[in-house]
């Protein structure tokens, strides 16, 4: 098995990842960060986003385990303390694998002939900062409405707990290969009219923006910004790539969503009420 450790800067993730070099070189493994079988990405799940990033171009090979040494995050299983027990599941691995479904975004900019296409793991977003954003919206290449506000999220079910909740977007399982799509600052009155709510798209349909005119737009996919660059058309849809996860002990996603937002509820917590 050929591993890659792709940490963050922080003192704490460089000193997990240095543990984990020296017992996979005591156990045998071959550590290559080019063409790794298994990534383990040490941080939290920006950290693994980036990391994500890192081998979008090779996703259908590599499966990811997360490490965090901070709060528990949505990708990542492990805590920095239990790396002994992470290395012993590597050794028995069987090639066990959980996957989420990634969002293809392909972009048409004015002043280029060739479609740009990227991909993401969480969301992507258009935004216009110093006007109102107005922009077409199609799905299945119908035309559905016309937005006016300051912008548009489009997130992937895994991504859905992060941005597009906090603009009022649902937590969709991500067995549920669906898009979704969350307003930012619409503006509705009597002349102007959006949904005004958040949209569950199927995965056989896909989401088009046509924005009008303007090279002020800004445009993320997870964390990465492009701006500056006049777009004339924006294509949503799930990709055929899948990301992929190490399945030795992948929390369930509704564990994940409680203990992030929730929490455990304690027998002193239940007798205030």
């Amino acid at each position: 098995m050929k591993i890659a450790i792709f940490a963050n800067n922080r003192p704490k993730s460089q000193a997990v990842k240095h543990k984990l070099q020296q017992k996979f070189i005591e156990r045998h493994f071959i550590l290559d960060d080019e063409k790794p079988n298994v990534v383990i990405s040490i941080g939290g799940d920006g950290t693994l986003l980036a990391a994500f990033h890192h081998y979008e171009d090779q996703l259908g090979d590599i499966r990811f385990v997360g490490v965090h040494t901070g709060h528990l995050g949505f990708y990542t299983d492990w805590r920095d303390d239990e790396i002994d027990d992470l290395v012993i599941s590597l050794q028995s691995d069987n090639g066990q694998a959980v996957s989420y479904p990634l969002l293809e975004v392909v972009v048409k900019y004015a002043d280029r002939p060739v479609r740009e296409r990227y991909l993401a793991l969480n969301e992507s977003t258009l935004k216009r900062i110093s006007a109102t954003m107005v922009t077409d919206v199609y799905i299945g290449g119908e035309l559905f409405e016309r937005f006016r506000g300051d912008g548009l999220c489009v997130s992937t079910p895994t991504g859905s707990t992060a941005y597009n909740k906090s603009l009022g977007g649902a937590v969709v399982h991500p067995n549920l290969e669906v898009l979704q799509i969350a307003e930012i600052g619409s503006i509705n009155n009597r002349v102007f009219r959006t949904l005004s709510s958040p949209m569950i798209v199927a995965p056989n349909d896909w989401i088009t923006f046509k924005p009008t005119k303007g090279s002020d737009f800004t445009l993320t996919v997870d964390s990465s910004v492009y701006h500056d660059r006049e777009i004339t058309e924006i294509l949503y849809k799930i990709s055929k790539k899948r990301v992929y996860f190490a399945k030795y002990r992948h929390n369930h996603f509704w564990q994940r969503v409680q203990d992030a937002f929730i929490g455990t509820e304690t027998d002193e917590d239940r007798m205030d009420l």
